[in-house]
């Protein structure tokens, strides 16, 4: 049976042209038969992909050779088949929307605290933990104890650092799903006068890898095919409760109306009577799409060409 990874990473470093580089990336990942979604921008790259074992390993040595990106950290899971359903690389402005865009994580960051070290003091009284990420991803889990806030998109974080402030005399540890949103939110956090700033290092994903993910309640919001990933192999607990009837599940799903698409946790027996809908409106709506059991929809990939765009030599 074919062994699959799925490959979570990131690197800041400067890219004089992410035009040029996106070309050149595109055709290596096709020819090396990897799926998913890369975005690249000036100030580095940010990717999840998934491919055969033998060909993710071949890519990690691909970019770890190139000096730009030798430091990247990859944190790798199994997967029974590919992650996704093709490959999409961009050229952005930022490698995650933060509208931070004056800070370098080169220059000023927050420090790594490692899984292990994490474990240990997470739950001291002079620590706080504070989930950095979107609703969608920390209503459906998130570490047991920590602060999260009600925005929609990581570009909203900076707003909400002022609900921080009673904190200014503790040790905060930021975390998100892999890392990289906890570089540049911990380096804000130092530039508006907190002095003692750490980040999970690797993110929920590492941790889960390395420590079995204990107390990290409810499962981890994901980018890929999987939607959620199990991380806890310690404590598991459910937090979220289905959209629709309250009761407690984990079963993240897309509404079936495109012109919705809310990524809410709905329970099996509702998906099924709802149609995969997150409301009787979107029930009946005209565009809804049907529902398959799973709740994912990747977009129609009728026509689908890898190569569309790219200028072959």
């Amino acid at each position: 049976m074919n062994e699959y990874l799925i490959l979570l990473y990131y690197c800041y470093t400067k890219i004089v042209d992410p035009e040029a580089f996106r070309v050149q990336h595109h055709l290596y990942c096709i020819e090396n038969n990897l799926l998913g979604r890369i975005i690249i921008a000036e100030e580095g790259i940010n990717g999840t992909i998934s491919g055969l074992k033998t060909d993710c390993e071949k890519y990690m040595s691909h970019l770890h050779a190139d000096q730009r990106f030798a430091h990247t950290e990859f944190k790798v899971e199994t997967s029974p088949t590919h992650g996704f359903q093709k490959l999409n690389i961009r050229v952005k402005d930022e490698i995650v929307h933060s509208g931070l865009r004056h800070i370098d994580p080169n220059k000023k960051t927050g420090k790594y605290i490692e899984p292990h070290e994490f474990k240990k003091v997470k739950n001291d009284e002079d620590v706080i933990v504070v989930d950095v990420r979107s609703n969608y991803e920390h209503n459906v889990g998130r570490f047991k104890n920590a602060i999260s806030f009600d925005i929609d998109n990581f570009r909203d974080f900076p707003d909400k650092v002022a609900e921080l402030e009673q904190y200014k005399d503790k040790k905060v540890i930021t975390y998100c799903t892999g890392g990289i949103k906890c570089e540049k939110a911990s380096a804000y956090l130092l530039e508006k006068g907190f002095a003692n700033v750490y980040q999970l290092h690797g993110g929920i994903i590492k941790y889960g890898i390395e420590e079995g993910g204990e107390d990290f309640e409810g499962k981890c919001y994901v980018f890929d095919n999987r939607i959620v990933a199990d991380v806890n192999k310690v404590n598991p607990t459910i937090v979220s409760s289905c959209h629709i009837c309250g009761d407690h599940s984990d079963r993240m799903v897309n509404c079936a109306n495109p012109e919705c698409n809310k990524h809410v946790p709905i329970c099996e027996t509702c998906a099924e009577a709802m149609e995969g809908a997150c409301s009787e409106k979107c029930k009946s709506h005209p565009r809804k799409r049907p529902y398959d059991g799973r709740g994912y929809y990747p977009k129609n990939l009728n026509g689908y060409n890898p190569y569309s765009g790219i200028k072959r030599k």
